[in-house]
């Protein structure tokens, strides 16, 4: 009988490779580097004879040998996976409960995604979103109010208090209307938004990565008017009574139906993070270490222009 070479790491490979659309991305999607993912697929190359997909095609295209292996991967891992899962739970107890405070406007646009997938694969566990907007999400954990934060700082005071869990990282571009004479520039800098009314959510400065990031430490100090609503917020842009600055990811859908023009902000762009925050007690739970990463790659296959921390 032939000894097999197929790993579980193989499979989840392919399966990368097709959800993520590249080797660069699929590397990242699995935290290797490019050069081990490559060696990974040339030893199942070489053992089959045959390439597994077309080089140079963008979305990779799965050769017949190739299809047959992600066929295999895609019956074989939900199963491996629903077993690990069964696993946690006969060794440390079915159930629990995780209430989520967010500090973002925009962070439902990819949660909820996430949450649903995460239901179906914990079914047991409540999930719930803590009502409102939270200024300090990670106070709420102290409280008992929460038991996850999504947040976009460490805080370094929290040390040994809080375990932070790395979500994605994100490009934030300045949004304008169509016309504006900005759209001239490649990218905006600090006093480019001088003489512009900037439009925000109405949150403290410091959770604004525009203005704690570009805007404050040049001591440029715009006019300002605040929105809760990310579609008022685009309208305002739109009709050219402002500028505003939001995640990539949240506002593609609009740019490329060309509602608003979007600009980089400086020349190597302004970048933000989203970060998992929960008491240490809660780290080693097996439902939360899974909801991590259900999130991380829900949002890393569905959300244009994300990166994994």
């Amino acid at each position: 009988m032939m000894q097999s070479i197929l790993e579980i790491r193989h499979l989840r490979t392919l399966q990368a490779l097709r959800d993520s659309g590249s080797l660069v991305r699929a590397a990242q999607l699995l935290n290797l580097t490019q050069s081990a993912l490559s060696h990974q697929i040339k030893l199942l190359e070489d053992r089959y004879g045959t390439p597994l997909f077309e080089r140079k095609s963008v979305p990779p295209q799965f050769s017949a040998t190739g299809a047959r292996l992600l066929q295999l991967a895609d019956a074989v891992l939900p199963q491996v996976e629903t077993a690990e899962r069964d696993v946690a739970r006969l060794s440390q107890g079915q159930g629990g409960q995780m209430r989520i405070a967010v500090e973002c406007h925009t962070c439902f646009d990819w949660l909820m995604p996430a949450m649903d997938a995460f239901r179906a694969r914990w079914p047991e566990v409540e999930l719930d979103i803590v009502s409102g907007f939270h200024a300090d999400p990670v106070g709420l954990l102290h409280q008992s109010r929460a038991d996850l934060a999504i947040v976009s700082e460490l805080d370094a005071g929290e040390a040994g208090a809080v375990d932070y869990h790395p979500l994605f990282g994100f490009e934030i571009r300045a949004l304008l209307a169509h016309g504006h004479p900005l759209l001239d520039k490649p990218f905006l800098q600090a006093q480019d938004f001088a003489d512009q009314t900037l439009i925000t959510y109405p949150v403290p400065d410091e959770m604004l990565d525009l203005v704690r990031q570009v805007l404050e430490p040049a001591g440029v100090r715009p006019p300002r008017r605040t929105t809760e609503l990310t579609v008022a917020m685009l309208q305002l842009v739109a009709s050219g009574r402002g500028v505003a600055a939001l995640p990539l990811w949240a506002v593609q859908g609009y740019l490329d139906r060309g509602y608003v023009a979007a600009r980089p902000i400086g020349a190597r762009g302004l970048r933000g993070e989203l970060h998992a925050a929960c008491l240490p007690q809660l780290s080693p739970r097996p439902f939360l270490q899974d909801f991590v990463r259900v999130t991380r790659e829900t949002s890393f296959v569905t959300l244009k222009g994300v990166e994994l921390l």
